[in-house]
């Protein structure tokens, strides 16, 4: 751990509520209260800098940030890469369909929803934001050219509605959040995978991630982490 420096700076995508995203000129959501709680624990002053998501993994393993939070789950292509913290949330990857929508209704599973988009003609079928597992997942499941990439949800969640992609996937709460926000919309019941969040730091940072992940374990452990996530997240 660098004791000369005293910020701790995060890269994110505050484009991904409840997890992170802006308020005029404040950055709220889960990851930004354990990063600030973290860079408090450290010592640091907090300084976030927000970025496309496919460029947060890569300024963080340049180390033109200290640490990754941005609703990132623990993959293996990533772990050749970075370093992952102990996990603090898990995630799973929803598919967003019309509610005018029928042909999904049937489906008990995601198989049978991977079934559905394998045998439709039309070459564009997902909307997923770039970079991310969804991307990742549908990508290698349909073809590059089945997938349709978006800088973030919002757009992906647009190109549904006006009917360029059949469905969307993407993390859970961001989900719920645009479908309670966009009518005609909903949520299919099986979930395209499930995953885990992390933080990440460069392979080359090991003091800073050994200080950084026991001060996670502390954070979860007296349950400060948990209070946070159902403070944004309330349980069901």
């Amino acid at each position: 751990l660098d004791e000369s420096k005293d910020q701790l700076v995060v890269a994110t995508n505050a484009a991904f509520e409840p997890f992170e995203y802006k308020d005029g000129e404040n950055y709220l959501g889960i990851d930004m209260e354990i990063a600030a709680l973290l860079a408090e624990s450290l010592g640091k002053e907090l300084v976030i800098q927000h970025m496309d998501f496919d460029a947060v993994c890569l300024n963080v393993q340049q180390k033109k940030c200290d640490i990754a939070m941005a609703g990132l789950t623990v993959t293996e292509d990533r772990k050749e890469i970075l370093t992952f913290t102990d996990s603090y949330y898990k995630a799973s990857q929803l598919i967003i369909v019309p509610a005018a929508s029928t042909e999904f209704d049937a489906c008990a599973d995601v198989a049978a929803v991977e079934a559905i988009l394998n045998g439709k003609d039309a070459k564009v079928k997902v909307g997923v934001q770039t970079g991310t597992t969804g991307d990742i997942y549908c990508a290698g499941d349909y073809g590059e050219d089945a997938v349709m990439r978006f800088d973030n949800g919002a757009l992906a969640i647009t190109a549904l509605l006006n009917g360029q992609v059949d469905c969307v996937v993407i993390d859970n709460e961001p989900a719920k959040a645009f479908v309670a926000a966009n009518e005609g919309l909903k949520i299919l019941e099986s979930a395209y995978a499930v995953e885990d969040y992390a933080a990440a730091m460069s392979k080359d940072n090991a003091e800073l991630y050994e200080a950084v992940n026991k001060a996670l374990e502390e954070l979860i452990a007296d349950g400060t982490v948990a209070s946070i996530i159902a403070k944004y997240i309330p349980a069901e």
